[in-house]
C-alpha cells in the first residue's frame, strides 16, 4: 500500500469537503489503484487527507491526469497556505472492524528513533489489543524521513475513545505502550476529526 498524507490550513471545511465530494464523483472512477481516503478538519482548521492507492505508481498516475491537476488547483485554493505531503510506501493497518464506519478519527504525527522495531510491535498481540479497546475498529500507519510518521487511529465514536483511553492497559500491552513511548522523539502532534470524511472506491 501506498499513503499520501495532504495537510494544510483552510477557512471553509465545508468548502473542502465539497471538493474531496467531488472528486470522489467525478475524478475516482478513472483512478486507477485508489483504495480509499480518510479526511477531516480540525476544529481549528486544519485539513488532513490520508489517500490510499495499492501502489506508488498508481498514485503517480493519478496525480499525471489533467483533471486531477485541474482539481488540486481548486482545492489548493482553499487553503491559507503551501500544503504539505508526506509519501509513504511503509504503512502497517491493523483493521478489526470497519474503518470507514468510524464516528471519530485521530490523526497523530511525530518521529521515533527505532522504526523497526515499532514496526515490530504494531503487529504484535493485535488480537489482545482488539479484545482491550473495542472503540478502535482499525489503525493505520505510513513512516516516512527519517523515523517520521502519521497514524490514524478510527474509533467507533469519540465519547467510546476518550472512555478507552481513560482504561489501565494489561501488564503486557502496557509495557507495549510504554518501549513505542520511549522511542518518541519529543511529543507527538494529535488532530481530532470529530467529523471525518471517509471515502473507499464505490
Amino acid at each position: 500500500m501506498f499513503v499520501q498524507v495532504i495537510q494544510g490550513q483552510v477557512a471553509d471545511a465545508e468548502q473542502a469537503h465539497a471538493a474531496l465530494d467531488r472528486w470522489v464523483e467525478e475524478l475516482a472512477p478513472n483512478a486507477a489503484g485508489w483504495l480509499g481516503t480518510t479526511a477531516g478538519v480540525t476544529d481549528d482548521g486544519q485539513l488532513i487527507v490520508l489517500a490510499r492507492f495499492e501502489s506508488e505508481e498508481a498514485a503517480r498516475r493519478n496525480s499525471e491526469q489533467p483533471d486531477q491537476d485541474k482539481w488540486w488547483g481548486e482545492m489548493s485554493s482553499q487553503l491559507s497556505g503551501a500544503a504539505i505531503f508526506h509519501d509513504s510506501d511503509d504503512v502497517v493497518t491493523d483493521v478489526v472492524g470497519e474503518p470507514d464506519s468510524a464516528g471519530f478519527v485521530q490523526v497523530m504525527q511525530g518521529q521515533g528513533n527505532n522504526p523497526d522495531r515499532a514496526r515490530e510491535l504494531m503487529n504484535t498481540d493485535q488480537d489482545k489489543w482488539a479484545a482491550f479497546r473495542p472503540d478502535i475498529v482499525g489503525t493505520m500507519a505510513a513512516m516516512y524521513g527519517d523515523g517520521e510518521y502519521t497514524m490514524a487511529m478510527y474509533f467507533t465514536s469519540e465519547a467510546e475513545a476518550r472512555v478507552g483511553e481513560q482504561k489501565e492497559p494489561p501488564p503486557e500491552l502496557k509495557a507495549q505502550m510504554d518501549e513505542l513511548n520511549a522511542m518518541s522523539t519529543g511529543m507527538p502532534t494529535f488532530y481530532d476529526l470529530k467529523h471525518p470524511w471517509l471515502y473507499s472506491p464505490r
